[in-house]
């Protein structure tokens, strides 16, 4: 016969599982032996603490927010080392947070398995999470550095490891919470509702710690490499403590033993990784730039790298990985963007950009500047471009000159605030569209107000990328500023320097221009320029300033005809809330 039972209350504990009594009486179940499967007294009993259960609960829940910071960082680091190495930050986040999401669904549901071995599980997921998270880092940049230029098959290996990074790291976050949740439970039992809240607020809040201090705190004072490798080790270390210090009853000696050595083995590799992250990364800047690797600096807002000026060696500057200035070349490209707009009234110039001080060079060679203002994002690049000898050499020392005055900061910023009418000149020396953080630097509404600041006869020029290689990108920004009131005339200028023109396309290297978008060797060999104002613009050049080196009247007239051949009607501006690049 079935006796009756009455409903238990709610949150009371349940009576299934105690196959040796009740927990305060499983002293007496010390003849059953620790359980493999997970605890003294069955998978589903309470564990036997070296603490109270109050602070047993807190140090569990301690550990949640910890590991959840860690996740969060890991995250970040793959999302901020994939957009400096590869560009594109909108792709790239969309692609690690995906992937990383699925992932953690898929390690969900394979750690319902482990569940019966919650504590020793545990312990394993984080020491396999920390090395695994936090020499992410160091084996993309090392992916990067010495096989980015293979291509063939291999061309995509840097985004191939992302994602394979992304899919390991989700599965392991993923496995966390419900081993978490069965510990917490067997730390106390209470009702599963009450057990879920507590642990994702303890993991939401540990999750925003992480966030904030990746970005200022790990970022800026202990960069990508060293940063990633630090959140492994206290990955690590809180994991071991809270498996080998809380719920050590819950494992065997050989568990305890062989997850103490795995541990060590974690935090060896790590803190070798550490030791050794300054030489490491001083090896990979030299595989990617060449091994004249003269300045080396990460500013607040991006790397920069000065290569050459030694040994008659061209001086080359690369910005987040790009090569941004050719010093053998760099006079192409620095005349075809300032000497046709300065054909006209040019007392007032704004520079954007440029904070390499080649444009402002140009723009002083003009008679009749009266003042020339440099808006520039990085003033750690301004200040190098002013004190550097090699850099300061080929910039003619223009900020020295006392018409040049430097401002710092966002550019969309400073002409919201700037009077109408300010400039007959404003020269646009940003980088490509398609990198992402400057997308609103190409915007209708940014045009708008670059109008606004031109003085009625005054022009603007825009560096739009290179029109051959990219040329849905260029007419695009030309869609966008006629749209804004500008209309215009386009043209191209080829690269010329023997290692970056057409005939070196398949060297290995960096590649030439203002603006390397990859690590792909089959990158553009030239500039596309679109030259604007308030009336239909003339390209011609100033008869009364100084000659050029690198153009003449009939060069620019044949690169007009070569970019308006590439002209693609039709296409739509670009808005801040729809960018189309």
């Amino acid at each position: 016969m079935i006796e009756p039972h009455a409903p238990a209350p709610p949150g009371s504990p349940p009576s299934w599982g105690d196959a040796c009594g009740p927990s305060d009486a499983c002293d007496a179940c010390d003849a059953c032996g620790p359980s493999e499967a997970g605890g003294p007294c069955g998978p589903e009993a309470t564990a036997r603490l070296p603490v109270r259960p109050a602070v047993g609960r807190f140090l569990v829940l301690a550990g949640v927010f910890v590991c959840a910071a860690c996740g969060l960082v890991y995250e970040l680091e793959l999302v901020a080392l994939a957009s400096y190495l590869i560009g594109d930050s909108v792709t790239q986040a969309s692609v690690v947070l995906s992937v990383m999401v699925f992932a953690m669904g898929l390690g969900s549901l394979a750690a319902k398995r482990l569940r019966g071995l919650a504590a020793a599980g545990f312990g394993a997921l984080e020491a396999v999470l920390a090395l695994v998270g936090g020499s992410s880092a160091m084996v993309l940049y090392a992916v990067f550095a010495w096989t980015g230029g293979w291509g063939g098959l291999w061309a995509d290996g840097p985004r191939v490891l992302l994602v394979a990074f992304s899919l390991a790291i989700g599965v392991l976050i993923g496995a966390e919470v419900p081993l978490l949740m069965e510990l917490i439970q067997r730390v106390r039992r209470q009702d599963p509702g009450g057990a879920v809240a507590d642990l994702f607020a303890a993991d939401y809040v540990g999750a925003l710690v992480g966030g904030l201090a990746f970005p200022f705190v790990l970022l800026p004072f202990l960069g990508q490499l060293t940063g990633a490798l630090l959140t492994g080790t206290v990955n690590a270390v809180v994991g071991a403590a809270l498996v080998l210090g809380l719920f050590q009853r819950d494992l065997t000696r050989r568990a305890r033993w062989l997850l103490l050595a795995a541990n060590v083995v974690v935090l060896a590799l790590l803190a070798t990784a550490t030791v050794l992250a300054d030489d490491f990364e001083r090896a990979a800047r030299q595989a990617v730039y060449g091994q004249d690797v003269r300045v080396a600096v990460r500013t607040d807002v991006q790397e920069v790298v000065l290569t050459g000026d030694t040994d008659g060696r061209p001086l080359d500057l690369f910005l987040d990985g790009r090569l941004r200035v050719r010093g053998s070349d760099e006079r192409r490209y620095h005349e075809a963007l300032v000497h046709p707009a300065m054909s006209g009234p040019h007392a007032r110039v704004l520079v954007l950009g440029g904070g390499d001080g080649l444009a402002v060079r140009e723009v002083l060679r003009q008679p009749g500047v009266r003042r020339v203002d440099v808006v520039e994002l990085d003033p750690q690049l301004a200040r190098l471009a002013r004190h550097d000898p090699g850099l300061s050499a080929l910039n003619e020392h223009a900020y020295g000159d006392a018409r040049v005055h430097t401002g710092t900061g966002d550019a969309f910023r400073r002409l919201r605030s700037t009077p109408s009418g300010t400039y007959d000149v404003v020269i646009s020396d940003l980088p490509d569209p398609a990198v992402t953080a400057s997308t609103k630097l190409y915007s209708q509404e940014f045009y708008g107000l670059l109008r606004r600041v031109l003085a009625p006869d005054g022009r603007l020029v825009v560096h739009a990328g290179p029109v051959s290689a990219h040329p849905r990108a260029f007419w695009t920004v030309d869609a966008t500023l006629r749209a804004a009131g500008l209309p215009t005339v386009a043209y191209r200028v080829g690269a010329r320097d023997p290692g970056s023109g057409p005939d070196a396309a398949s060297e290995p290297g960096p590649t030439p221009g203002p603006d390397r978008t990859g690590a792909a060797p089959r990158a553009p060999r030239g500039w596309g320029f679109l030259l604007a104002a308030r009336t239909p613009p003339v390209l011609r050049l100033d008869p009364a300033a100084p000659r050029p080196h690198t153009l003449t009247p009939d060069s620019l007239t044949r690169d007009a005809r070569d970019a308006a051949r590439t002209r693609m009607p039709g296409l739509p501006p670009s808005t801040l809330v729809h960018p189309r690049y």
